[in-house]
């Protein structure tokens, strides 16, 4: 039994065209954190189950979701992906051969229109495919979640289609908030904020994605994606959480 999971909280936008390219599993799971959109309703029209329970972090959706769902392998899709044909024969084959306990999966990124290959976006593998007794994610990392798997992992070769943002609005408000989480983490790590951090930590992030990783070959677009990145990675995590021991006291 192989179950697609999709975490969703207003996905309306994404959810019926992420739904058609997994009607390859055996079941599709809506994860919704109680979306406002009608995001369940065009789902279940679309044939998916959904379950629900209130957002706190990503680990703990997906955790839930391996609970929660009865299957022998589950394949974790965001609601803005899309499983092609030849990943699916790919999913179908790798499971009936039962020797890994998971597999990276690698994802093309469509950025603002645009497909991005260099600063860390290709192959850009993501542990999404889990044998679920096997499998659980790692509670101290509440964004950019870590499988704690129990057997080894192996690499599929067809990618994802991940239309990763549509405007730079969007870049804004997804990177703020995953520097919110990141904050939160590194606060309950009793971890303070350094002079330093401020200034080394953006541009260590901004070398490494354009040349270390190669952005520049992403030409202006790359450019201004990876120093947007640079900044959110780096910069503002760091004045959140001078915010957050600023509010202790």
């Amino acid at each position: 039994m192989l179950a697609a999971v999709i975490l969703t909280k207003n996905e309306a936008a994404h959810i019926t065209d992420c739904i058609a390219s997994l009607r390859w599993c055996d079941r599709v799971v809506l994860s919704d954190s109680y979306s406002d959109d009608g995001t369940v309703e065009i789902a279940q029209n679309a044939g998916a189950e959904v379950i629900q329970r209130p957002f706190d972090n990503f680990a703990s959706q997906r955790n839930a979701a391996l609970g929660q769902v009865e299957a022998d392998w589950i394949f974790f899709v965001d609601a803005d992906e899309r499983a092609t044909p030849e990943l699916a024969a790919e999913v179908r084959q790798v499971i009936a051969q039962e020797n890994k306990a998971g597999w990276w999966v690698p994802r093309h990124n469509y950025i603002v229109g645009k497909l991005v290959r260099y600063g860390g976006y290709y192959p850009d593998y993501q542990l999404r495919l889990l044998q679920r007794e096997r499998a659980r994610y790692d509670p101290a990392r509440p964004v950019h979640e870590v499988v704690i798997l129990d057997g080894e992992a192996g690499h599929l070769q067809n990618p994802l289609i991940h239309y990763n943002y549509d405007s730079w609005a969007q870049v804004h408000a997804k990177q703020r908030r995953y520097a919110r989480l990141e904050a939160q983490r590194l606060f309950e790590q009793d971890i303070r904020p350094r002079p330093h951090n401020f200034i080394l930590q953006p541009l260590r992030e901004f070398r490494r994605r354009v040349v270390t990783l190669q952005g520049y070959k992403d030409g202006l677009h790359g450019l201004r994606l990876h120093a947007l990145l640079a900044y959110y990675y780096g910069f503002v995590p760091y004045v959140r959480l001078r915010e957050l021991w600023r509010d202790r006291g």
